[in-house]
């Protein structure tokens, strides 16, 4: 090779190599950018000029629209966001596009301006293309009706729905307050794949959620007190789910769920209503009607009810409507192992509301199986405290199975019948444990499953004991029915030939609140993620837990046998240097709203940051924990439960020795050992924190 050949290529591998690091350069820079940008665009609302937007409280929707307007026009961004504490006030609509989100801190509500005199059916929010939009959610804020300010209109007429889309599909509305208006909470039209869930809704001036002429529709953990018209409806619509709701009045309203039919245009035949606890509603706890023109049986069909429970429904006493569960013009609806309990007039009728409700046609059948049915009540204008009214004898009829009946005031019977059912007065209990005897077939064997499952609640002879008694903002008391644990525990006594002293063993799969603390956010409360952690990680500190059960169903004279917490393991999935032991204690009282780090409640700090707790000797700060368990470092997460015996605290706490506090949860020595596992929040009922007692009743 001639010097000029090597010079060249040495010219050549110089260019080369400049190539080679001017790419390097350019992906490194992609890099940095791409890890740096955030996963989600979202713009900031707020009133302190801090914001992308900012209000002054006065006709506020228009710097909203600014916000959503610009969300919708760059594909880039999704997410607009009300920052709180602040209230904006719209004297107009707020209109939101498709693929886009509205969201505010729990703090941040909007309001309807006083005296707004708006027109018929104009919502506060609304869809921005009026020929339909998609992908919408709205989620975590408070939005204020403004009924009081507003009264020169009516309620219930279509002034100032909160919510309101036409054609639009895959709508998300959950973890909002919404209270106080002239309309509907949610109303969608001719719309599909809707979702509304852990909303609580106080007195509206219609339907909590109203849909018609809609498909896949889910409702589900919210809290409704009505005040006009029902909690939740479908017109017309089909592929419905409702569950795990909380719905009552406060002696104002309808029905606390409505499902109706209109004619022969649409098909209904795909609807499951369960898990739900409808208390002392204004008329009928559910209220099913098809009428109008006539309709193929096809069309109107399997509409299936179980595993609710129904408590004084049908409180009104000048309703005809009032009861339990109250339909007509549905052929084959199945209503099995639900509870009703004092309501009012009939548990379960047919019956037509008003002539305007005439359903067409004969041969309806309704199937009532295994549901516990007692103390029903006479009203004046329902009837005199039936279990099943027949009052459309000559269209309808029952199918009634295996049905569990006592002490109904009108009898168990109006125009109807049944061979299967059983009556379970208390000379019947009391005679047969008096000689001892065990049935082992005994009907009511198979209502045993009655109720809401997996969403306990507490009742006495006072009533329901929730947390809207006291307040909107409190938790529902989480715990079973002692009325029905007794029902339940005589049968299962009887069925199966051992003592009614058997130990009773409950799941109380719902916490009143588990909140991390961690100690790199020394002042941040969190409440709502979908996990908890303990232990240490060096770029992120020390991590511990604060969880409450509420224990209040289990009276000082109930022996507790045994209590396990459950938690549910799910990271990292790879060795850990060292072995994460955990250990519970018994916390001082904390404030699940405001509890941090440093502050066990707004205004009062721990005296030891990151918890102050008692152990199992009384020893504040001690280290003999009430329950230990140990998670080797080498283990991975291997999709089950982990359990810690805290039975000691827990017959500590419902002895009155000691107030509930919960559990303060950390590892033993907080050193290169974190771990994680599911809160109350993840969205898998079946990996959430768990507290399982086995205990002797009175």
């Amino acid at each position: 090779m001639n010097e000029t050949q090597w010079i060249y290529r040495q010219g050549e591998k110089k260019k080369k190599g400049i190539l080679i690091l001017l790419l390097i350069t350019l992906v490194a820079s992609v890099t940095i950018a791409l890890s740096t940008a955030p996963s989600e665009m979202t713009v900031y609302i707020n009133t302190d000029g801090s914001g992308d937007f900012n209000c002054d409280g006065i006709d506020d929707q228009i710097e909203i629209n600014k916000a959503l307007a610009y969300v919708a026009e760059h594909p880039e961004l999704t997410t607009v966001h009300l920052k709180g504490p602040n209230t904006y006030v719209i004297s107009g609509s707020i209109f939101i596009g498709s693929n886009s989100i509205l969201e505010g801190d729990s703090t941040a509500v909007i309001k309807l301006e006083d005296k707004a005199d708006w027109p018929l059916d104009k919502p506060l929010i609304t869809q921005i293309d009026s020929s339909g939009n998609q992908n919408i959610t709205i989620r975590g804020f408070e939005i204020d009706g403004n009924h009081d300010g507003n009264k020169e209109k009516g309620r219930g007429k279509g002034y100032y729905n909160l919510i309101h889309f036409l054609n639009c599909k895959n709508i998300q509305v959950y973890d909002m307050y919404m209270h106080d208006s002239h309309g509907d909470g949610l109303k969608v039209v001719k719309g599909a794949n809707i979702q509304f869930y852990n909303n609580t809704i106080y007195k509206l001036g219609h339907d909590a959620l109203y849909v018609i002429y809609s498909s896949n529709v889910e409702a589900w953990n919210n809290k409704i007190t009505c005040r006009t018209n029902s909690g939740l409806r479908i017109y017309n619509g089909n592929q419905v789910k409702f569950y795990n709701n909380i719905i009552n009045s406060e002696g104002e309203g309808g029905a606390g769920i409505e499902i109706q039919k209109a004619g022969s245009s649409t098909v209904m035949n795909d609807i499951e209503i369960y898990n739900n606890l409808l208390y002392e509603t204004n008329t009928a706890g559910i209220w099913i009607t098809g009428y109008g023109s006539a309709y193929s049986k096809d069309s109107a069909k399997n509409i299936y009810i179980h595993n609710n429970k129904f408590y004084k429904t049908g409180i009104n006493p000048g309703a005809d409507w009032a009861g339990g569960i109250v339909l007509n013009g549905f052929y084959d609806t199945l209503i099995e192992n639900n509870l009703f309990d004092g309501c009012y007039g009939a548990a379960i009728a047919h019956k037509e509301v008003d002539e305007e409700f005439t359903s067409t046609g004969t041969g309806y059948t309704t199937i009532a199986r295994n549901n516990i049915i007692i103390n029903t009540k006479s009203s004046p204008a329902a009837g005199e405290g039936y279990a099943f009214y027949n009052k459309l004898e000559n269209t309808h009829s029952f199918a009634l199975q295996k049905n569990c009946l006592s002490n109904n005031a009108g009898g168990d019977y109006m125009y109807t019948s049944s061979t299967s059912d059983v009556q379970a007065d208390p000379a019947l209990i009391e005679q047969l444990e008096k000689n001892g005897s065990s049935v082992q077939n005994l009907p009511c064997a198979d209502a045993m499953k009655v109720g809401p499952q997996e969403m306990p609640y507490e009742i006495d002879e006072n009533g329901i004991d929730m947390g809207q008694e006291e307040g909107l903002g409190s938790d529902i008391k989480r715990a079973i029915s002692k009325m029905v644990r007794f029902v339940k525990n005589i049968f299962l006594g009887f069925t199966s030939g051992e003592s009614e002293d058997e130990n009773i063993k409950i799941a109380l799969p719902s916490v009143v609140s588990d909140n991390r603390l961690k100690e790199e956010s020394p002042n941040t409360t969190f409440r709502e993620t979908e996990y908890m952690d303990v232990g240490e990680r060096a770029e992120g500190g020390k991590y511990r837990d604060v969880i409450l059960f509420e224990l209040n169903q289990l009276g000082q004279t109930d022996s507790i046998e045994k209590a396990t917490l459950s938690l549910f393991w799910y990271y990292p999935d790879e060795a850990r240097p060292e072995d994460t032991i955990l250990e519970v204690y018994r916390p001082e009282k904390w404030c699940e709203e405001h509890v941090t780090w440093e502050a066990r409640e707004t205004g009062t700090l721990w005296q030891n940051p990151g918890g102050d707790w008692y152990d199992k000797k009384g020893v504040s700060q001690g280290s003999t924990p009430y329950a230990t368990m140990t998670i080797k470092g080498s283990t991975l997460p291997d999709d089950r439960y982990y359990e810690l015996d805290v039975t000691e605290l827990v017959q500590e706490y419902t002895s009155g020795k000691y107030e509930n506090t919960g559990f303060l949860i950390k590892a033993r020595v907080e050193d290169n050992n974190y771990i994680a596992l599911y809160s109350s929040e993840w969205q898998n009922k079946a990996q959430r924190p768990k507290l399982t007692i086995e205990y002797t009743g009175e």
